[in-house]
């Protein structure tokens, strides 16, 4: 069979986009565009390198102000104290356990419930989308809840306390939603012509199609179980439940407290501890963020319909 398509000549796009001449304007544009994101870079790096610095310099060093981007007085004495405690690892991997499992719900039930209210055809689909809306102005406040919680459920020191309240976020479904109803219908109706049911267009044509939507959504759910500590600190009680950022939590109000009637190593564990603390609550989530931030940029859908 012979190939009829036209295919571009790549290099000859390439070489006339090259031979255009830029205009005045545009390259103001790339100037002015260049310097203010080199800026705002520079405006988040900088405060991290300070942060890591801060975290390896003594107590007098931070005290005296003599600490900017590289670490004065090289002090350790933290890091050998977070990392020998045998809590602090128990910790890290309740919160793995817990921002796993609660992605997986989350990220479940918003697919779903996204997908669903996308469609023209749902009956009730105006009730639906304003019963959702409803739970982002109006709750039931935080003693209610925790009645509901404790003892309706009775989930008192219950890693579902911290999953199933928030699992649902109606503004990542509503920003799913608005996905799904820009999705290329011809793929859906291809499924259907074919005999596929919902759950199969579903999980075999829309999911595989929507990673960049899906990974922005599970970063955001990731981030914001992995940032939390009230729920853990209202609702559990055993040592052994809390999460990483309780623990840090309690270490830099018992570090506060020791610095101020303590002094040499002691005092000096308390005064960098904060530092300490915020470097490794946010290392996991930039080691993570890499391999998903291709996705924000990449588009997915480009070429999924083909006229």
């Amino acid at each position: 069979m012979v190939d009829t398509q036209v295919r571009p000549d790549v290099s000859a796009i390439r070489t006339s986009l090259t031979a255009i001449k830029p205009t005045r304007g545009m390259k103001v544009f790339n100037v002015v565009n260049v310097t203010l994101l080199s800026l705002f870079a520079i405006a988040i790096i900088i405060p991290f390198v300070n942060l890591i610095a801060v975290s390896f310099s003594s107590t007098g060093a931070i005290r005296a102000g003599q600490v900017t981007l590289w670490p004065v007085g090289f002090n350790t004495n933290t890091f050998v104290s977070v990392f020998g405690d045998r809590w602090f690892w128990i910790a890290y991997w309740n919160t793995i356990r817990y921002t796993a499992a609660y992605v997986a719900v989350a990220m479940a039930l918003t697919t779903t419930f996204a997908y669903a209210i996308s469609r023209p055809h749902l009956k009730g689909k105006t009730f639906f989308i304003g019963l959702a809306v409803f739970t982002m102005f109006f709750g039931g406040g935080l003693i209610p809840n925790f009645i509901l919680i404790t003892r309706v459920l009775g989930w008192r020191d219950n890693m579902l306390a911290l999953i199933i309240p928030g699992a649902l976020s109606v503004f990542n479904m509503l920003v799913m939603k608005s996905f799904f109803e820009n999705f290329p219908s011809e793929l859906i109706e291809a499924g259907q012509l074919d005999g596929a049911s919902h759950y199969k267009i579903f999980f075999r044509i829309v999911l595989p199609l929507s990673k960049a939507i899906l990974a922005t959504m599970t970063l955001f759910y990731a981030v914001g179980m992995w940032n939390s500590w009230f729920g853990a600190m209202v609702y559990l009680d055993s040592r052994e439940m809390f999460p990483i950022m309780l623990y840090l939590r309690n270490l830099i109000v018992s570090s506060t407290v020791v610095e101020d009637i303590s002094s040499g190593d002691t005092a000096d564990i308390g005064r960098n501890v904060g530092a300490v603390a915020m470097l490794l609550t946010t290392l996991p989530i930039m080691c993570v963020y890499p391999f998903i931030q291709k996705y924000f940029v990449s588009g997915v859908m480009l070429g999924s319909v083909k006229g």
